[in-house]
């Protein structure tokens, strides 16, 4: 399912260099939610061989980032808050799915859920998931921006997200 580092999806290295080095792919781009995966290689493993809680904690701000962007009108956010809980360990080879959902949405302030899931191969339909962290990331929204940057980062997320 997650695609090595080589092959990530090229909109994903226009949308977030540092989660495509991880080998990172979006799946899903809205307002409303946000959905990536990535394989668990050695480059995002702690020493002992699973999942750096620091990675857990990039996908899950950059995925609330890139939604709250979305769902403040492509206005400039910044993360002011991240909480996460780490509940299983994910290992190397481990294909890995985050989902963000907005809980709050406000002008000033927007309040995001992240998951992250090891997401078990299956021959049946219905892929058997386990719930590895759970993040709460807070963000200010509406925020100025230097006008040399505006176009270029609301450009890319238009261009691959659902609207």
């Amino acid at each position: 399912m997650g695609p090595p580092a080589s092959s990530a999806r090229p909109e994903t290295e226009k949308l977030d260099p540092v989660l495509h080095a991880l080998g990172f792919e979006y799946v899903e781009l809205s307002p409303e939610k946000v959905i990536g995966r990535f394989r668990v290689t050695e480059t995002c493993c702690q020493p002992f061989g699973v999942l750096h809680g620091g990675v857990s904690a990039l996908v899950a701000e950059s995925l609330a980032s890139g939604g709250a962007h979305m769902a403040s009108g492509f206005q400039r956010v910044a993360g002011i808050n991240l909480c996460i809980n780490h509940l299983r360990p994910a290992r190397l080879g481990d294909h890995v799915v985050a989902e963000a959902r907005p809980t709050h949405l406000g002008k000033a302030i927007q309040v995001w859920d992240v998951e992250l899931w090891i997401e078990s191969p299956s021959s049946a339909s219905v892929k058997r998931r386990t719930l590895i962290s759970t993040s709460r990331v807070t963000l200010a929204c509406n925020l100025p921006a230097p006008e040399h940057m505006k176009k270029a980062a609301a450009d890319a997320l238009k261009k691959y997200s659902k609207l």
